[in-house]
């Protein structure tokens, strides 16, 4: 059974509070970190003073990346059916033979 609990995350040193399920707690922590560091790394290399466009960047960053993964995922299922198919075919053969 899914519970869920209050935590507080600070992000751009403003702190969050939320209620999230106890298994995604980590994944919400670590999210948070990432968005922090992000914030940190593109605030060094682009020498940007506003949160609103270093949101902007992790945002399109993010979205970009999942899009991707999504994209690869897809193409790794279509692969697998694919040899999963002929594997079939091939066991299909190999007892239609004896």
């Amino acid at each position: 059974m899914e519970t869920n609990q209050n935590i507080k995350v600070t992000i751009a040193g403003r702190p969050y509070r939320l209620s999230v399920n106890r298994e995604e707690e980590e994944f919400v922590r670590k999210a948070a970190d990432y968005v922090n560091q992000t914030i940190l790394d593109y605030s060094k290399a682009f020498e940007y003073k506003d949160h609103q466009d270093l949101f902007a960047m992790i945002a399109l960053q993010t979205s970009a990346n999942s899009i991707r993964l999504e994209e690869e995922k897809s193409f790794r299922e279509q692969e697998m059916e694919v040899e999963l198919s002929q594997i079939d075919e091939l066991l299909s053969t190999h007892l239609e033979e004896k």
